[in-house]
């Protein structure tokens, strides 16, 4: 595996179903070596997970990452809350925002960029009911559309 290769682990597709993404941003992630180890496996769970900022620090809540089976005694609580590695700066930025215009933090994606993992970070506003509507008659809509241009070319 080269330096940068990007292997997906995890994604979060209820995040695209209940929020409209403003933002994206790449957060590294304090993890423990049996944490890793499941990663590589694929035994992570973002669906109800969210971060905060919390002490000048971004921390993410509601991850699952499952015990690896060889891990024994060094196997670490599933549902921990877990340090996310970003500057300083764009912590801050990102809690200002959040504060100001009722924005939230939700992990998108869980990804290994070369040896390190990384979670995409999406600056999230929330879809109400309507929102979704539209957005599944517009999905129907093209479907309908790709089957009508399917069909008129055979």
């Amino acid at each position: 595996m080269g330096k940068d290769t990007i292997k997906s682990v995890a994604n979060n597709r209820k995040a695209y179903h209940d929020y409209f993404v403003e933002e994206k941003f790449e957060a590294g992630i304090q993890l423990a070596g049996t944490e890793v180890k499941s990663i590589r496996q694929g035994a992570v769970n973002l669906k109800d997970s969210f971060a905060i900022v919390k002490d000048g620090e971004l921390i993410v809540h509601g991850m699952h990452i499952s015990p690896y089976e060889k891990g024994n005694i060094f196997n670490k609580d599933p549902m921990r809350p877990r340090k996310l590695l970003m500057h300083k700066r764009e912590i801050l930025r990102l809690y200002a925002k959040m504060k100001q215009d009722g924005y939230a933090l939700v992990p998108l994606s869980l990804y290994l960029k070369g040896p390190r993992v990384k979670l995409e970070l999406g600056l999230c506003k929330g879809k109400k009911l309507y929102d979704k509507r539209e957005d599944a008659a517009a999905r129907d809509a093209k479907r309908e559309m790709d089957r009508a241009k399917k069909d008129r070319f055979r």
